[in-house]
């Protein structure tokens, strides 16, 4: 699997919702940036995940404009715009923003190292 086919796949399990479909993908000292805070190491980011699942039901999540601004035979960097529409107590939602991860490829092939959510440009 190379970085873009694993970013794929890392797309494909967020949309699962489940954080036991989510959690190979993420290196076990990642280090995650939301709007809410900053998550080192997998349980933080794992409760921070699973809060976000039970926030957002249905969700629908998907990456476009992906942007690889590094690779290497061992890492690999990107931006991109994320979009997500789901239901909060019961009324429809939706949002937008911009990431950036960062991929490592380990003896256990690609992880997600480091991933920060915000805000779209003004």
């Amino acid at each position: 699997m190379n970085h873009e086919s694993f970013l794929t796949a890392y797309e494909q399990a967020l949309a699962l919702q489940s954080w036991d479909a989510l959690a190979p993908f993420i290196d076990a000292n990642a280090c995650f940036v939301f709007s809410d805070g900053t998550y080192q190491g997998k349980p933080q980011i794992e409760r921070a995940i699973r809060a976000t699942f039970a926030l957002i039901k249905d969700e629908k999540y998907r990456l476009e404009n992906v942007l690889w601004i590094h690779v290497s035979t061992d890492c690999a960097l990107c931006t991109y715009q994320f979009f997500w529409s789901g239901l909060i107590n019961g009324v429809a939602s939706q949002g937008s923003g911009r990431g950036t991860s960062l991929l490592i490829n380990g003896v256990d092939g690609w992880k997600v190292k480091h991933e920060h959510l915000g805000p779209n440009a003004k």
